[in-house]
């Protein structure tokens, strides 16, 4: 709502008064477009579109061009910003691909808010009083730019709280941690454009974005790498569906359920994938069961078994080269729940109520919450027991799929 009513505020702004050196404007807006036509769709919350960002965040922090003063304004920046974001969003919206509004907002308030730190300042002649124009000048628009990211991870985490109901803690902590991989480049790129800009003109903005374009096509292949390794886990966690051993989809909704109850206690990053992952393999260790369980219902089973099926699910998940943390949390999941890590408890719980509403008519969810609601204590953890039941009253959970 906010981000709309700057952008419109700035379009309209521009348009009644016109653009001020609208050769550098043009050349931003255009680096903003060409970063919006090479946007991918791997980066999920994270950015997707880092050109587009580092060129409006130069465009914000930029005051002189070839040794001569700017004269644009907070207004005109997110007005270019905004404009060559929509224009190059063209081709991806036509695919059925465009950014969420999500991100749209988050750039929009991103720039502002760089652009109404550094503009007024520099118009009224502020920062070359203080700073200069050398060394502590380049050290107060990286300063800036650290603010900004700061901003937007605070941002970025308010928005999925709102949207997720998740603790805000842990999102803040995902969005920091993001900071140090594509938000770093995407800042130092802004910076090093702004500087660049100022000495040499606007041939600097090809020559300076090459090293992102670069850092974008490595980041692309690592999220592809993540992507396929994901998949490969995802497949054998199939396995014994296909062998008849579980019924379809409930490794992927332990996994996507365990995710949901891991974010509510508060894990991030890291821990999340491990959860997920030794959720989709949990049942792995069936396969060296002679007879099949009916319906895969392993936690009815008696302890000697359920310890001998995870021991062996575990010593699967070692010969896959899966994270030796994933193969510690499947072989911790047959153990009294006091001795478990976290992890473990959650898996647990999470299968535990997939099986126990599972064909159970509508009031199946409400009757395996009140039974893992009455074992609390001697099988399950009530704390990971609550952040369940916060967790399927959620209207947006979906347990389709695992996340």
């Amino acid at each position: 709502m906010v981000a709309g009513v700057v952008s419109l505020v700035a379009l309209g702004s521009v348009v009644a008064r016109g653009v001020d050196e609208r050769g550098v404007a043009l050349g931003f807006g255009v680096l903003v477009g060409v970063g919006e036509l090479a946007r991918w769709g791997g980066g999920g919350d994270r950015e997707s579109a880092p050109l587009g960002a580092a060129g409006a965040l130069a465009y914000a922090l930029l005051g002189s061009v070839a040794g001569h003063s700017t004269h644009h304004g907070v207004l005109q920046v997110v007005a270019v910003a905004v404009a060559g974001a929509l224009v190059g969003c063209v081709p991806h919206v036509a695919r059925g691909r465009g950014p969420s509004l999500d991100h749209m907002a988050r750039r929009v308030l991103t720039v502002w808010f760089a652009a109404a730190c550094f503009q007024p300042l520099y118009n009224r002649g502020k920062v070359e009083e203080w700073f200069g124009d050398g060394a502590f000048y380049a050290l107060f628009v990286v300063g800036l730019l650290a603010l900004t990211g700061l901003c937007d991870a605070v941002l970025a985490a308010a928005m999925a709280h709102a949207r997720t109901r998740w603790p805000f803690g842990p999102l803040l902590r995902d969005e920091m941690r993001a900071m140090l991989g594509i938000g770093t480049a995407v800042g130092a790129t802004g910076a090093v454009l702004a500087l660049a800009v100022a000495v040499a003109g606007l041939w600097a903005l090809p020559v300076i974005s090459l090293p992102l374009l670069l850092t974008q096509l490595a980041f692309r292949r690592y999220s592809a790498v993540r992507a396929t390794y994901r998949q490969t886990i995802a497949s054998l966690a199939r396995a014994t569906e296909i062998a008849g051993y579980t019924p379809h989809g409930h490794a992927h909704r332990v996994a996507a359920l365990s995710r949901a109850i891991g974010r509510e206690m508060g894990l991030s990053g890291p821990d999340l994938t491990v959860l997920e992952y030794a959720a989709l393999m949990h049942d792995i260790g069936q396969l060296s069961l002679v007879d099949p369980v009916r319906d895969g219902a392993t936690a009815t089973l008696p302890v000697t078994q359920q310890r001998r099926i995870a021991l062996l699910g575990g010593a699967v998940v070692r010969q896959t080269g899966v994270d030796a943390q994933v193969a510690v949390v499947v072989e911790r999941l047959a153990d009294p729940y006091r001795e478990q890590p976290l992890p473990a408890r959650i898996v647990r719980t999470a299968n535990a109520y997939d099986e126990m509403a599972r064909g159970t008519g509508p009031q199946g969810p409400l009757a395996a919450l009140e039974g893992l609601r009455l074992a609390t204590g001697r099988e399950y953890q009530p704390e990971v027991v609550e952040a369940l039941a916060r967790v399927v009253s959620h209207p947006g959970l979906s347990l389709g799929s695992a996340g």
